[in-house]
């Protein structure tokens, strides 16, 4: 099984650096505290086509048990807009960072 990815987009103007900024490190404790319910990484994103987040997750089963209807009728409140949910199956990562592939979650071969 793969991971999966969700891309949740807000129609919304761009924001500044310094409300990006904001809003993200305002939020992001909420996020780490999903490791233990299979969120690998957020990234906050903000630009001409709106603002929103792509997630990692450790399989699709994960992710759907955090965007459920009530916690997007809260986004949807607190931003007044309803996001936007884009579903993706990844079945391999290449890692920069990590310096590693990998094949649903496991690493394939380290980079050169």
């Amino acid at each position: 099984m793969g991971n999966c990815i969700v891309v949740v987009q807000f129609d919304l103007p761009k924001r500044t650096e310094e409300q990006a900024v904001g809003g993200g490190t305002g939020s992001a404790p909420i996020y780490r505290n999903l490791a233990a319910k299979g969120l690998i990484r957020k990234d906050y994103l903000n630009g001409e086509s709106g603002t929103g987040g792509v997630y990692l997750w450790d399989n699709r089963k994960s992710a759907e048990a955090w965007f459920t209807p009530e916690w997007l009728a809260e986004l949807t409140k607190r931003f007044g807009v309803r996001p936007r949910l884009t579903w993706y199956d990844t079945h391999v990562t290449v890692d920069n960072l990590a310096g590693e592939t990998r094949v649903n979650g496991k690493a394939l071969a380290t980079a050169q």
